[in-house]
């Protein structure tokens, strides 16, 4: 195949790349410049109502979603290749996805937290059953069941830190980056599960049907993470 006719496959074609919005996204723009990929304008406005945008590459095309649904995305085949953190590959475990890379960004923990005040009574090394409020709830039931501790999960996406103090349980795991939001709501972390960093992803599908322009991607995307640890 010629290089003006593959550049009009690809552009017929062109690869979806699903990045997530928020404070990832802030990490993740500096490797998307490293690796030259250019946005259009739209996806630097934090106010733009705008999901799908063009890139500088015709044959590479941005969407931004939810954290949790970059996976989702990649795995079912709406997207070639994303970006997310490993908490959402650990949780919802997608044969499909292939994660070559560890990009080094997004760094944070999942921990267990409750109140203070019962932290400083409270034996984590003697729980024998425990209810806690989670987006996690998969990770959460192995992580306990490891232990030989029986959890219940109440399945919560947002505003976690209010379960222990509304009385729906006494703890909650989440991810903690600076821990302010728990400390500002009377919690304190006492078990960490894991380190949690973003990984680029891929399609299985996606790697097998279209190997060289993917990975070429991956190739752009690993010498920009080695050059920022250099």
């Amino acid at each position: 195949m010629n290089l003006q006719k593959a550049k009009t496959v690809s552009a017929d074609n062109p690869l979806i790349l699903a990045l997530p919005k928020g404070r990832i996204l802030k990490e993740v723009r500096p490797l998307l410049d490293a690796v030259g990929i250019e946005p259009e304008a739209a996806f630097d406005d934090s106010s733009a109502r705008q999901l799908t945008f063009n890139t500088n590459h015709p044959g590479v095309k941005i969407i931004r979603v939810r954290s949790f649904d970059v996976a989702t995305f990649v795995a079912f085949g709406g997207a070639h290749m994303g970006i997310c953190g490993n908490d959402v590959l650990l949780e919802f475990g997608y044969d499909e996805i292939y994660a070559p890379l560890d990009l080094d960004i997004g760094h944070c923990r999942m921990s267990i937290a409750e109140p203070v005040e019962l932290s400083k009574t409270d034996d984590p090394k003697k729980w024998s059953h425990v209810r806690v409020a989670t987006k996690y709830p998969a990770i959460t039931s192995r992580y306990f069941a490891d232990r030989g501790v029986q959890a219940e999960c109440i399945k919560l996406n947002g505003a976690m830190e209010l379960a222990p103090t509304l009385g729906l349980c006494r703890r909650i795991v989440d991810l903690v980056s600076t821990g302010d939001t728990l400390r500002a709501n009377g919690l304190v972390e006492v078990e960490q599960i894991m380190d949690i960093t973003s990984r680029f992803i891929v399609n299985r599908g996606a790697f097998k049907t279209r190997p060289t322009e993917v990975s070429a991607w991956i190739g752009k995307f690993e010498e920009a993470m080695n050059a920022n640890a250099a």
